[in-house]
């Protein structure tokens, strides 16, 4: 039988009676003849709670304990799911992620995939057994360690099965039903996409939009996995939620598919470097080791052999940069006269493939920043984005604009 991968995010199996309602939404694929495998997430607020329960007991803590504390959500939604199921009176059964066995790398709290063997799982499907309920968020590290992949890491999972299984499509049932153009709760005009590219929804959740992790989406792209992103709390057709798949699968589309955003940027300056070769290596190889995850980066014309370095990265990373320069520098690998950090910024985008083959997208974006007399810091472009940093304050207004300004409000 052909397979179906289905995801349920925490929101959707919050309580019982939320099981309840996704069990029935797996029974009615099952009627519908597939083979069904479901990746289910901790209920919702219970992984802040282990976390928050493993800071309590120890401030420096081993991160193999952290997973094995932190994985525990997962296993008690997955048999829950499974006993629901079988109350129903279909053929399931739960999975851990060792029981898989669902390989992964040794990196605890932030293990990346290696390999999905399917036998286990294909082996019941042919004894006939026709849901498959696995833990998301977990995997087995070389030592034989529960590991987990990261926060969202169940979207990923979720994806990494649908490659493994040549599944169909994989669906993820979420709090909201679809990918908007914006965010609907700073833009009422904003507009649930029926289908968006893979290359589109990456620099979208990559900017900040959350509807799908990154990792996920990246996964996606590479196996050419079919994803559909549905709402749990709504009754869904075959045509319902927002498909992510490839661009030549999308016959028509605006030049621009969306707008995102994200409030918590900070923008670094680093004053009178000395321009000479291997600086940017000097001043962004320690930024790197210290975990900063830069973004935008703008260097100043150099004047009498001294130039400012500029970049963003998230506010919470603030201090370990300031640190991971002030390090360098006593170290004498790098000179500059001061460090000033603007942690009163926002990052806005616009992002579509359309780009590709329409010129003035961006002449059109800064006209209408200019128009609302909003200021530009910082520019960064790639083939189908185009993102600044702005003053905080007026993040929502630039949103709006360029929503207006792109007529996403509107099919293409």
């Amino acid at each position: 039988m052909p397979v179906l991968v289905m995801k349920f995010g925490g929101t959707s199996v919050a309580t019982l009676d939320r099981i309840r309602r996704a069990a029935k939404r797996v029974g009615r694929e099952v009627a519908n003849g597939y083979d069904v495998i479901v990746i289910v997430s901790a209920m919702a607020g219970k992984t802040n709670e282990l976390v928050g329960w493993v800071e309590e007991t120890a401030t420096f803590f081993d991160a193999r304990e952290y997973d094995a504390v932190v994985s525990s959500g997962e296993q008690v939604t997955a048999g829950l799911m499974a006993l629901t199921l079988q109350e129903m009176e279909i053929p399931a059964r739960s999975w851990q992620g060792w029981q898989v066995p669902l390989k992964t790398s040794s990196a605890h709290s932030a293990a990346r995939i290696e390999e999905i063997p399917t036998d286990n799982i294909q082996q019941k499907f042919d004894e006939g057994m026709r849901v498959a309920v696995i833990a998301g968020f977990q995997g087995l590290s070389p030592e034989g360690r529960i590991t987990t992949l990261g926060r969202g890491g169940s979207d990923t999972t979720a994806v990494a099965f649908a490659a493994a299984f040549g599944a169909e499509r994989c669906d993820i049932y979420t709090d909201v039903d679809g990918v908007y153009t914006t965010d609907p709760r700073i833009s009422g005009k904003a507009r649930k996409l029926e289908k968006i590219a893979f290359e589109e929804m990456l620099e979208l959740a990559s900017l900040g939009a959350k509807v799908l992790q990154t990792r996920s989406v990246e996964l996606a792209m590479r196996y050419n996995v079919r994803l559909r992103v549905l709402s749990s709390f709504e009754d869904n057709n075959e045509n319902a939620g927002t498909l992510v798949c490839a661009e030549e699968d999308i016959v028509e589309s605006n030049v621009v598919a969306g707008v995102a955003y994200s409030r918590d940027e900070a923008k670094m300056t680093l004053i009178s470097v000395a321009d000479r070769p291997g600086i940017a290596a000097a001043i962004f190889g320690p930024l790197a080791e210290a975990g900063v995850n830069v973004d935008m980066i703008v260097q100043n014309i150099s004047e009498e052999g001294r130039t400012d370095m500029t970049f963003s990265c998230p506010t919470d990373q603030v201090s370990r940069a300031e640190r991971a320069m002030e390090e360098a520098k006593e170290k004498g690998d790098i000179n500059f006269h001061d460090l000033v950090a603007d942690t009163d910024v926002a990052k806005v985008s616009v992002v579509g493939i359309g780009m590709r083959s329409h010129a003035g997208v961006a002449a059109q974006m800064f006209r209408a920043l200019k128009d609302e007399n909003i200021n530009i810091k910082v520019i960064t472009t790639s083939e189908i984005k185009i993102s600044v940093l702005i003053d905080r304050k007026y993040m929502e207004l630039a949103v709006q604009a360029l929503h207006d300004e792109f007529g996403l409000d509107r099919a293409a």
